[in-house]
């Protein structure tokens, strides 16, 4: 179904009893208020501020040295290899490293616990339904949910 503004629609299953349909505001207020959301957003946290921080310093202290200590980065190591070389090839490392790690922290501390209460929520939303409730979605968001339901990624 299409609305006159570019709107889709989703079809979402009531809530049983004759309770209404929850908003998606209502929804997101619900699990934000929720243990596992915090403690998915304190994992975040707990690793993404003090790795940035590391980060951070890292990049400012070869901004530092390159500024303070030419000579001391001019130190050849190796023919035309110098340390201010060593040091940005460094950088690149740490960057891709930070990454891979990042990535390995999402899968393994915080996207089981929020596949749970991604799922806990679903089924909450969607059982014991007796009306098909329709929630209008931008244009956008539509084509993302088809393409969720269909398997195919593209857009």
């Amino acid at each position: 179904m299409r609305h006159s503004d570019g709107r889709g629609a989703v079809t979402v299953q009531r809530t049983a009893g004759a309770e209404p349909a929850r908003d998606a505001a209502a929804i997101y207020r619900e699990v934000q208020r929720s243990q596992a959301f915090r403690q998915v957003r304190r994992r975040y946290r707990r690793f993404v501020f003090p790795a940035t921080a590391a980060f951070l310093g890292w990049y400012l202290l070869y901004v530092l040295a390159a500024t303070a200590a030419p000579g001391m980065m001019a130190t050849p190591v190796a023919g035309a290899i110098n340390v201010a070389m060593l040091a940005g090839l460094a950088q690149f490392a740490t960057t891709f490293l930070l990454t891979w790690a990042y990535a390995r922290h999402a899968r393994l501390r915080r996207d089981p616990v929020a596949m749970e209460l991604r799922w806990a929520v679903t089924l909450r939303t969607l059982r014991d339904g007796n009306q098909p409730e329709r929630l209008a979605l931008p244009a956008g968001r539509q084509r993302e949910a088809g393409a969720a339901r269909d398997g195919s990624g593209s857009r």
